[in-house]
């Protein structure tokens, strides 16, 4: 196991991406941050926490399952929605997406879909914290935390507190690695 960033080096990531994201919108009182679950929903309020403690706004959060909207599901045949989706009025907002790795650009496509089912809105964004290259679809993030070049037989592993007890991005070898998430 590899360590990429460690607890701290998550935090100041974090705070950097919100900075970037303010810089980035110019009404952020017509922002939506949606994060991907699982770990991007945690992601995601994080975000939104630290833009708020920033700017002394209060920005809309939501999450987002995509399970269902995977183009790999017969690959992955045991998915089942994780649990429902919570997603504000995204009609005429700028949504930012939020995802924890950036790999295939699967998950991200699948979000793109499942966010038209609730409105339509006036832009959507993608954040990461990782994105490790390898895209099999036209897919790149507007906003990442760190760039980790990998071989395809590497897993990126992030970490967060409120599921795994610490922050931390790492790299791990696997033979038969498919998917950057654990």
């Amino acid at each position: 196991m590899n360590v990429i960033l460690d607890s701290n080096e998550v935090t100041k990531t974090l705070r950097r991406l919100a900075h970037e994201v303010i810089e980035n919108y110019v009404d952020l009182s017509n922002l939506v941050i949606i994060g991907i679950v699982t770990r991007g929903e945690f992601l995601a309020k994080r975000l939104q926490d630290i833009i708020c403690e920033i700017e002394k706004i209060s920005v809309s959060y939501g999450y987002l399952d995509v399970t269902l909207y995977r183009d790999d599901l017969d690959h992955r045949k045991s998915l089942k929605p994780s649990k429902s989706s919570k997603v504000p009025n995204i009609d005429d907002k700028n949504v930012l997406l939020i995802d924890d790795v950036l790999y295939e650009g699967r998950t991200a496509r699948a979000a793109l879909d499942a966010i038209k089912d609730f409105g339509r809105p006036a832009s959507v964004k993608l954040l990461v914290l990782a994105d490790r290259g390898h895209r099999k679809l036209p897919i790149s993030a507007d906003f990442v935390g760190k760039n980790i070049p990998t071989s395809p037989n590497q897993i990126v592993k992030v970490y967060l507190s409120e599921i795994d007890k610490k922050d931390s991005i790492e790299i791990q070898n696997n033979v038969g690695a498919g998917f950057s998430k654990p």
